[in-house]
């Protein structure tokens, strides 16, 4: 059993007296949320579990470099086109064979406009699949794609079988998922737990931990008191005024990925008055602060920011954190034909770090301005459904920590159309649109500069800060946090 040594916050846990409950060859994970489904092509929530299930053609190691994954190589055919060589005799975890027409049918199934996939953005740029052969496919994409390898690293693109998900269904399949990875599917119900079980015939070799359970546990506390007493091994989203209780304990220790987590800022349905006006959209901007929100909120675990895209991220551009200046917001709203305000509601969920307790914050702060927020704080299950967010003003994590590319931080919350986007700029548009399709990189990250210049004076949503990843691990678990956010199940052992 883990013993809490001290309560450095003056939170008293109930621990009681009884063994932990894994075995060395086991593992339990608390997580602050319950799991929907596990479909990787129709993700609506973080891909934490379908990370394990799925394998995708390309891979990233722990170092984030681009490596084989179920693809032992590729290469660019042409500016259009490009060669993908599999890798021969893997298996979905139902023995149905991984092959092209495996990688075909994953692509076309999300890309089909029909299927109304969330994810879509992410592969957009492909205009075609085509099977060479078993071990063959070329992709085609609509205008030259230099990140086409790195999109073929995450989410839509983890590989599905077509003759399972034919026979199942869609619904059924996300509940009941098979695909190529180190961790096969075991049991799923709703509100409890994720069991999944070790591939045996897994590629790269049989994973240490023989089975993995993801226990939902809300709570804060009661999540850290898991930990501590030895009912989990491993817990996510570990709140920042709870991390001491971590560091008090003997058997326990806090993982903290600076940066590793999301960037939070605020959707803006540009469609709806008063958020069409610029100035209405920059005295917002303005009237957040942002840096006493990160430190007596968030405690320092996160880091204030003037835009979405990440420090580790290619076309990364060291933007300034607009000015908390409520004077100049009052001013703004005076020039928009607005000096006594407006009243607008605010959605917000209770997925991130205090987002509560921000969430109050920044509506108080807007309130100091003159714009009355009506707050509408909704079940996480119920606002991921959501697309596109009712807002007009709602609140939201994104992070390009799985592409490590600014793409990924900014086309599908800022080009409009896309479901997670609430901007109407024309010109934003065109210059997300250039930057898929520039192959030089120095020229690409010039237009991806452009880009978040652009967003910094037109505001076409609200950057707040980006989160501090924040675990729990118990002392007996090898487990280190990646940059890109991922808890890989087959690079974690167990004494």
């Amino acid at each position: 059993m883990r013993l809490l040594s001290a309560l450095t916050l003056g939170v008293a846990l109930a621990i009681p007296a009884i063994p932990a409950l894994a075995q060395d060859t086991e593992l339990v994970i608390g997580r602050a949320v319950s799991t929907n489904a596990m479909d990787p092509g129709f993700m609506r929530e973080a891909a934490t579990i379908v990370d394990n299930i799925f394998d995708t053609l390309v891979m990233r190691d722990k170092q984030m470099n681009l490596v084989p994954g179920l693809a032992t190589e590729w290469r660019a055919v042409d500016d259009l086109t490009w060669e993908f060589k599999l890798r021969e005799g893997v298996t979905f975890h139902n023995g149905e064979p991984f092959d092209a027409e495996a990688v075909k049918f994953t692509l076309d199934r999300v890309l089909d406009p029909a299927a109304n996939s969330p994810a879509i953005s992410y592969i957009r740029t492909v205009a075609s699949v085509e099977v060479v052969d078993p071990l063959t496919v070329r992709i085609t994409t609509s205008a030259p794609d230099p990140l086409l390898p790195t999109r073929m690293s995450r989410y839509p693109a983890y590989i599905v079988p077509p003759k399972y998900v034919a026979e199942m269904g869609d619904a059924k399949f996300a509940s009941q998922p098979v695909g190529t990875g180190a961790y096969r599917f075991v049991e799923f119900v709703p509100d409890e737990r994720v069991v999944l079980a070790a591939n045996e015939n897994y590629w790269r070799g049989k994973p240490a931990l023989d089975e993995v359970t993801w226990r939902p546990i809300p709570d804060s506390t009661a999540r850290i008191t898991a930990l501590v007493t030895g009912e989990v091994d491993l817990i996510e989203d570990v709140p920042v005024d709870l991390a001491p209780m971590l560091t008090a304990s003997p058997d326990v220790e806090l993982v903290q990925v600076k940066d590793g987590g999301l960037t939070i800022y605020l959707g803006l349905r540009m469609d709806k008055e008063p958020l069409d006006d610029v100035k209405v959209r920059q005295a917002l901007n303005h009237a957040i602060d942002r840096q006493g929100i990160t430190d007596n909120l968030l405690q320092g675990m996160a880091t204030p920011v003037g835009g979405q895209v990440g420090k580790s991220d290619f076309g990364y551009l060291d933007l300034p954190v607009p000015a908390y200046d409520p004077e100049l917001s009052r001013k703004l709203l005076a020039e928009a034909g607005l000096p006594d305000g407006f009243e607008i509601t605010m959605q917000s969920s209770t997925r991130y770090m205090k987002n509560n307790e921000v969430a109050q914050a920044i509506a108080q702060q807007l309130g100091d301005v003159g714009v009355k927020v009506n707050q509408q704080v909704l079940e996480w299950s119920v606002y991921t459904q959501k697309q596109p967010f009712d807002g007009p003003i709602y609140m939201l994590g994104w992070g390009s920590t799985q592409t490590l590319d600014a793409d990924a931080a900014i086309y599908a919350i800022m080009r409009s159309g896309e479901p997670y986007s609430g901007a109407t700029l024309p010109e934003l548009d065109r210059l997300l649109d250039e930057s898929r399709q520039v192959v030089d990189p120095a020229a690409r990250e010039k237009v991806l500069h452009e880009v978040q210049e652009l967003a910094a004076r037109e505001v076409p949503l609200i950057s707040l800060y980006r989160e501090d990843a924040l675990l729990g691990r118990a002392s007996d678990v090898h487990f280190e946090g990646r940059p890109d956010a991922r808890i890989v199940l087959f690079d974690i052992t167990k004494d």
